[in-house]
């Protein structure tokens, strides 16, 4: 019963953060490039959910994503969701009680999302390839999700170990009491 609410308070989470994504951050950008709170939120799911969710929800909020705002479909679902199944693997390899991890943990996985979309665009969309303001791109766009990041740092703490909580730990039942 507790996962049930936690994965639909994630859900509605996620719409909070699209109407934020789609109306707030268009008139604050930086050389008109916004966050991806997307990433830094399937992240989150990963590190403190496990990455059989991280995966299955990044999948879902990507392929929403691609509807709603009109690009080629299945892209973003797809790195989405490579997001979501790094999170687990980053859980096993590093602390989640520093700051300084969570943030290059974001920088990570904002270049590979950013990477991976910019490569599946190439291959299927014929984009023609400009390196150099791709990598412009990425960095303000690293740059702003580690801002929103150390500003949300808190709350990510607080909430991903309510998380934590409900998806990873062990109730072990022994047979003997």
């Amino acid at each position: 019963m507790k996962k049930t609410i936690s994965i639909v308070l994630l859900i509605l989470v996620f719409f909070i953060i699209y109407f934020i994504q789609s109306n707030f951050f268009t008139w604050f950008t930086i050389a008109g490039i916004e966050p991806n709170l997307f990433v830094i939120f399937v992240l989150f799911i990963g590190l403190f959910a496990g990455k059989k969710l991280g995966l299955i929800l990044g999948i879902i909020f990507g392929f929403y994503i691609d509807v709603i705002m009109g690009r080629q479909i299945g892209i973003s679902g797809i790195m989405l969701g490579v997001v979501g199944l790094l999170g687990e693997y980053l859980d096993k390899s590093f602390s989640k009680e520093s700051r300084l991890t969570i943030m290059l943990m974001m920088a990570g996985s904002t270049i590979i999302y950013e990477v991976g979309c910019y490569i599946f665009n190439i291959i299927t969309l014929g984009v023609s390839v400009e390196i150099i303001s791709f990598i412009k791109i990425l960095l303000i766009e690293v740059l702003y999700n580690l801002i929103i990041a150390i500003i949300i740092y808190p709350l990510i703490q607080k909430m991903g170990h309510a998380l934590e909580e409900v998806f990873k730990s062990r109730n072990i039942l022994t047979r003997y009491f």
